[in-house]
């Protein structure tokens, strides 16, 4: 697989920037700021206000000050030491004043609007929660009703794991340069990063060393890896899907991922739920067929399955995780089986004895619970707890959430880039399992059916939204009949 659009850690933007030192750099990123502005408010003499900071990233906001003023009314505040500027911004703030730019170090009051604030006020080096003077001016910019347009990151946003320090800009903008930084898609960064636009600056990021690298995942990069289906096919050319959950009161969540995966293509879905008084057949879906739990552990015939939506944590329930673990086909484990992994070593020594591929797709409460670890460690840091469940336990890893995190045992990891708040509804996870599993059931690699499941998964979400059936009242169930639909379309279109 190709990916179009790489994602760089703050470390390597600057190892860029050192290697690239020569260039003026910073004179093309306030270029492209402006070049920016001037997209997003094509009406000339409107107020902006720019707000610089005290690094480089304040040396960006004074070059766009300069280029703009000619063009709009602009006022600049600055917050910092002027003699403790570093030499490029230090550089851009006397081109600044010889240009007859005029430097505030409040907000003016007398303004009653502002059409745009800038903000470039820190920058992607930000570690620690914003205190001071940085802290009063991102509250000051967030409660003014306008727009505002961020260089680089937006101040308070952690640029590698998208976490707000303490506050941060929302911005309906954020020009980014050199490349992309993951804290711009995942947990907080989609809230506060708004439009994503990148910038280059007229140089190629080729520098990434050997090794593990991450990469956003967009319809361009997965929508083809299912073929065209022949004309001469039968049911059996598309897999058999398994699906093992559903105890009693929870049967509804198992039901909802062997649809799922009946609708993502499988040509055959066994479903065995574990409540003793379960349906003979789905009444909503008879194509499904229902067997007793033991009959489809027993099957030899599949090709991939999924077990945990609903099962619930008894002894019940870790028998059949036991007995699930040695089968020689591709494993999902999804909800209630990560909780029981995660409570039990020796389920776990089974899982790392498998030969075949293992697929695990916990929510942040299940991360953490596998990692013994509370839920906002592994939210602080989503990309690294996703690595390291898939080193520990084995298993490609799909870290639920906004901005999805997919991460492969040998170091790879994506972010998600579709989806939005609908998916936040009972049932979508089991959804999500039902669908990969099918994938892998029509003969995807593992790693390929989890990337296209969660970006289509998203995808048809986003669809719903922009016809009005979202994102408040969103079901699982038109989710996974809008995924089929996109799934055509990109097969056959």
């Amino acid at each position: 697989m190709k990916f179009h659009r790489p994602l760089y850690f703050a470390s390597e933007i600057r190892e860029l920037e050192k290697a690239h030192a020569s260039e003026p750099l910073m004179e093309r990123a306030g270029a492209a700021v402006a070049e920016c502005v001037q997209n997003v408010l094509p009406q000339v003499q409107s107020f902006v206000l720019v707000v610089a900071g005290p690094g480089n990233n304040g040396g960006d906001a004074f070059v766009a000050a300069r280029l703009l003023q000619n063009i709009y009314q602009v006022a600049l505040v600055f917050c910092g030491d002027v003699d403790k500027l570093p030499p490029d911004a230090a550089n851009a703030y006397r081109c600044w004043i010889k240009s007859g730019g005029e430097v505030l170090h409040e907000i003016p009051q007398g303004q009653a609007h502002w059409d745009l604030v800038i903000d470039g006020l820190l920058g992607i080096g930000l570690n620690k929660p914003l205190a001071g003077r940085p802290a009063e001016l991102v509250a000051q910019i967030n409660s003014l009703d306008t727009q505002v347009l961020a260089i680089d990151i937006p101040s308070g946003l952690c640029a590698n794991t998208g976490r707000v320090l303490g506050n941060a800009i929302r911005a309906d903008w954020t020009v980014t340069f050199l490349g992309l930084k993951p804290g711009l898609f995942t947990l907080d960064g989609p809230d506060h990063a708004g439009e994503v636009v990148m910038d280059s600056l007229g140089i190629k990021a080729g520098l990434r060393n050997p090794g593990p690298a991450g990469y956003l995942v967009e319809q361009e990069d997965v929508s083809k890896l299912l073929p065209k289906r022949l004309k001469n096919s039968n049911k059996g050319n598309f897999g058999n899907l398994g699906v093992v959950g559903g105890a009693a009161q929870m049967t509804g969540a198992a039901v909802l991922a062997a649809r799922a995966g009946f609708l993502a293509g499988a040509g055959r879905v066994y479903l065995g739920l574990l409540d003793p008084d379960a349906p003979a057949f789905d009444v909503i879906m008879p194509e499904l067929m229902l067997r007793a739990v033991d009959d489809v552990l027993n099957l030899a015939k599949l090709d991939c399955l999924v077990v945990g939506p609903g099962m619930g944590l008894d002894d019940r329930a870790r028998a059949y995780l036991a007995a699930a673990l040695p089968l020689s086909m591709p494993l999902l484990l999804d909800a209630d089986a990560l909780t029981l992994l995660a409570r039990d070593e020796s389920l776990r020594k089974q899982l790392g004895a498998r030969r075949a591929v293992n697929v695990v797709t916990p929510h942040p409460g299940e991360a953490a619970r596998m990692l013994a670890c509370p839920v906002e460690e592994v939210q602080g840091d989503r990309i690294g707890s996703a690595l390291k469940i898939a080193g520990e336990y084995g298993a490609i890893t799909l870290l639920k959430g906004c901005g999805s995190i997919i991460a492969m045992p040998d170091g790879r990891w994506f972010i998600n880039h579709s989806g939005n708040p609908g998916l936040a509804s009972a049932g979508m996870g089991d959804t999500l399992a039902g669908i990969i599993g099918a994938l892998i059931a029509q003969g995807l690699a593992a790693e390929q059916a989890v990337l296209l499941a969660v970006f289509l998964h998203g995808a048809a979400a986003d669809g719903l939204v922009e016809r009005g059936s979202g994102p408040v009242g969103l079901s699982a169930s038109e989710v996974m009949t809008e995924a089929r639909g996109l799934l055509n379309q990109w097969i056959y279109l």
